[in-house]
């Protein structure tokens, strides 16, 4: 999960810059827009392993899935890192609708990564002795 969160706030500082850069007019290097892309896809990635691991885990222990609201965060997190990802791969000079949609699930995202952190230190809370 750090490492998630640690890619998410690289996402947000290589967001602003490349948002502060067009605002300004001002040229930005080559290789920030593809660090950005490519932390994004990580973080996907990443992500993607946390619920895998999440769900055979807790399978694997309980039987089921549905015994905390950890499920329903962590659902809520993937979903709005995929809605993320697919609308920037849409981001384009003619789309101004994928960025503000970009932009504004990465805001909630912020919310999500909180809940799914503070359910996620619940449940390692039973797993402690």
């Amino acid at each position: 999960m750090g490492l998630s969160l640690l890619a998410y706030v690289i996402l947000a500082i290589t967001g602003i810059t490349i948002f502060s850069r067009r605002s300004s007019r001002d040229p930005r290097p080559t290789w920030l827009r593809r660090g950005h892309y490519i932390t994004g896809w990580i973080m996907v990635g990443l992500v993607l392993l946390l619920l895998a691991i999440g769900v055979v885990g807790t399978f694997g222990h309980y039987g089921n899935l549905g015994h905390s609201g950890h499920l329903i965060a962590g659902w809520v997190v993937v979903a709005l890192v995929l809605l993320s990802a697919g609308s920037a791969t849409q981001i384009s000079p003619t789309r101004d609708w994928a960025r503000a949609i970009h932009v504004g699930t990465n805001i909630v995202l912020f919310v999500g990564f909180a809940w799914v952190s503070l359910t996620g230190w619940e449940v390692v809370q039973k797993y402690l002795p």
